[in-house]
């Protein structure tokens, strides 16, 4: 199946490459992106400098941002999953145990991914709010990466308190 066959039957799609290849993966599929889909960022734009991790800035504010900027306008575009480390969600029978923050300039796609993420036992969807909150979930992904290097872990990830 090639991309356009499958971005005609899908309603959400979750963009899962490396950062750095975010705009180029959207940039080949837009003339197929069809009316009213989703599109759920997940990438988080890193480097690595004198050994350690840190945030890769963008003038747009976030990679989500920067993404929604080479996006057409019948695409919705939410950020998600990205303070998720992948090496605990491809550990299947492992409970998640936590929250999943969803931000998104549109509300009822902001929904539509928080009413799938319920699906997956033992993780809590929050309402982040407007797509200029991936700014702050980005970051929080880069201090997850280096509690994981100083504790010697692979699976720090967040759970709120208190709502």
């Amino acid at each position: 199946m090639v991309n356009r066959d499958m971005l005609a039957s899908a309603g959400i799609v979750f963009l899962t490459v490396p950062a750095d290849h975010a705009v180029a993966a959207v940039e080949a599929c837009r003339d197929d992106f069809p009316s009213g889909l989703i599109l759920v960022d997940v990438t988080v734009p890193t480097q690595i400098k004198e050994g350690r991790v840190e945030y890769l800035e963008r003038k747009e504010g976030s990679n989500a941002e920067l993404i929604a900027a080479h996006l057409p306008d019948r695409v919705r575009l939410v950020g998600a999953f990205k303070t998720v480390p992948a090496p605990v969600l491809a550990e299947l029978d492992t409970p998640l145990e936590c929250d999943v923050f969803v931000c998104s300039d549109s509300k009822e796609a902001r929904g539509e991914v928080m009413e799938l993420a319920k699906r997956i036992p033992s993780l809590r969807p929050l309402d982040a709010g407007p797509l200029g909150m991936a700014r702050t979930l980005e970051r929080m992904t880069i201090l997850a990466i280096h509690l994981n290097r100083r504790y010697k872990k692979k699976g720090a990830r967040y759970s709120v308190v208190g709502i």
